[in-house]
């Protein structure tokens, strides 16, 4: 009977291929869920890129079946394209989650002026059934409040999905893992386990929160000036042991950067970041404070060029710079691809004479993310028959399938797949299934998936070795071209009177070798030459390629 009925579907449109953009599809029938909306930030290798997407259109085009949308927690790699989703979908899709992680949501469709969206919390113990598709949420422990892990009942088999998370026993808020929903799906039975694998390549246990507020204690209570603080503004545990800290230091609080102080302001009146009123100062206000009496909590823990704390690195902060005798925390890991930008930041720091302290020197970070003991700790509580990592580059969903063969599951019930394709559940025996359409949507400006590939390999080109530009002058009646001119920005060399000649006489050359008959149909033809002679001119001259832009005007 199984074996005619349709199978239950997993299928990750994101999050498989690098540290960011979770999507995971969830179908049975005629119901889908929708578990994540991500998004991604670009890299060196898209220029002039603002975000990156999940291509989604396999929701859209099943979009009669959508059921609802569960978010584990309140990250942007999890949360940042729920605006765009929903700008897409016609009908208003109810969106599952903790109340910090609405909180974040809503905060998010504001800026987009998405209006009324259907919110539906839960908390750790709720059950939902969405169609066919039944969902118990746990809680885990994460970076961030509200995290939460999914069991997943349908007909054809469960699943359970960890969303983000490490295994945290004294976590700041008190919320550790529940261990006892854990075991109890392990006896009802895990047909596949979906489990985070960002850690997977890191020996032992991951630290607790906890352990990181002496440090910051130390650190702030002895430094003699003022102290910057950069974390991520969705790191509420962190944020509140940076006001801990900062008050029994006997310093005041001041909060900028605009993520900062809309993340700091939702967490506060929803009741997960305790700071008094006193506490807190305006950032226009600290002029008249000695400066051993205030901490700033600030964004730019990545590098960001527009952050508060790169703002103020630079002196182009409107209310707050960076002197000598101040110090720095970077509470916070690069993100992979970040890491230069960090790097410079801390380099301007250094240069305007401060203390910039990082989890290199003192314990001022630890990661959100369960390491190797943990993961196979996960494993061997859920007890799956089959198993996926998820969330993690190549690396590291390569690893974690390797700790999953160390604890016992069989080589061929773990699987490591690409984004697009699918697994099907059938009487709980999982198998392969035909791949869907999938990619990544680049968000450029206001222009969301119009920038084609070959838009980003220019922008490359241009970055690297410039731009030039060739006007052609062509008489059509004497049949010759009457003049050449050349401009250029960006490149490495000087077009001289010698250069000129010589790249010229290249380009009539060719022409000449072409025997072109000099009508309005032969000027595409002409640009061609133009641009492949004068390329390959100035390749030989200088072994650089810049861009040809070449411009044929008949008279």
């Amino acid at each position: 009977m199984a074996k005619k009925n349709p199978p239950l579907r997993i299928i990750p449109l994101g999050g498989l291929d690098g540290i960011g953009k979770n999507m995971t599809v969830v179908e049975c029938g005629q119901d889908m869920v929708l578990i994540d909306a991500g998004l991604m930030f670009p890299d060196d290798s898209q220029p002039g890129i603002d975000l990156v997407l999940p291509d989604y259109t396999y929701v859209l085009e099943n979009e009669d079946k959508l059921r609802g949308i569960i978010v584990t927690h309140g990250h942007e790699d999890h949360t940042g394209a729920l605006p765009y989703l929903l700008q897409d979908l016609n009908n208003k899709v109810p969106i599952f989650s903790s109340k910090l992680t609405l909180g974040f949501i809503e905060g998010k469709l504001a800026e987009f002026r998405i209006r009324s969206p259907k919110f539906r919390e839960v908390k750790s113990g709720s059950h939902i059934n969405l169609g066919c598709i039944s969902v118990d949420f746990f809680s885990m422990t994460h970076s961030i409040p509200g995290a939460l892990g999914v069991y997943i009942k349908s007909p054809q088999g469960t699943v359970m999905h960890t969303g983000d998370f490490k295994l945290d026993q004294t976590p700041i808020d008190g919320v550790t893992p529940d261990y006892a929903a854990i075991s109890r799906f392990a006896k009802q039975g895990v047909d596949l386990l979906l489990s985070d694998s960002t850690n997977a390549t890191v020996p032992g246990f991951t630290k607790s929160e906890a352990e990181v507020g002496p440090t910051l204690n130390e650190v702030i209570k002895n430094a003699p000036g003022r102290v910057f603080v950069a974390s991520f503004s969705s790191h509420i545990h962190r944020l509140q042991q940076i006001c801990n800290a900062a008050k029994a230091s006997g310093r005041k609080i001041v909060v900028t950067g605009r993520s900062m102080l809309t993340n700091t302001r939702v967490a506060r009146e929803l009741g997960y970041l305790t700071i008094d009123e006193s506490d807190i100062i305006d950032a226009y206000d600290v002029n008249g404070i000695p400066d051993d009496q205030i901490v700033v909590m600030c964004t730019g823990s990545q590098g960001e060029p527009l952050s508060a704390l790169s703002r103020m690195a630079n002196g182009e902060h409107k209310t707050l710079s960076i002197h000598s005798g101040d110090t720095v925390i970077i509470s916070a890991t690069p993100v992979p691809g970040n890491e230069k930008a960090v790097q410079q930041v801390i380099n301007s720091l250094a240069k305007l004479g401060c203390t910039v302290v990082d989890k290199s020197t003192k314990l001022v970070h630890v990661s959100g993310h369960g390491s190797q003991e943990e993961l196979k700790l996960m494993l061997t509580m859920a007890k799956p028959t089959y198993f996926m990592p998820v969330h993690g580059e190549a690396v590291h969903l390569r690893a974690h399938a390797k700790l999953a063969r160390k604890v016992g599951i069989p080589e061929d019930h773990i699987f490591v797949l690409d984004n697009g394709d699918t697994l099907e559940v059938r009487g709980g025996v999982v198998k392969v299934g035909p791949t869907v359409e999938s990619g990544i949507v680049y968000v450029d400006g206001l222009r969301i998936g119009d920038t084609d590939p070959i838009v980003l390999r220019d922008r490359q080109k241009l970055a690297n070795d410039g731009m030039v530009t060739v006007v052609a002058v062509v008489s059509m009646k004497k049949k010759r071209i009457d003049a050449i001119d050349f401009s250029t920005r960006g490149v490495s060399f000087s077009i001289d009177e010698e250069f000129g000649a010589d790249a010229e006489d290249a380009i009539r050359k060719a022409v000449d070798k072409g025997s072109f008959d000099f009508t309005s149909s032969s000027t595409g033809a002409l640009r061609k030459v133009v641009r492949d002679a004068l390329s390959n001119f100035i390749w030989n001259r200088t072994r650089t390629r810049p861009m040809i832009i070449p411009v044929v005007m008949e008279v």
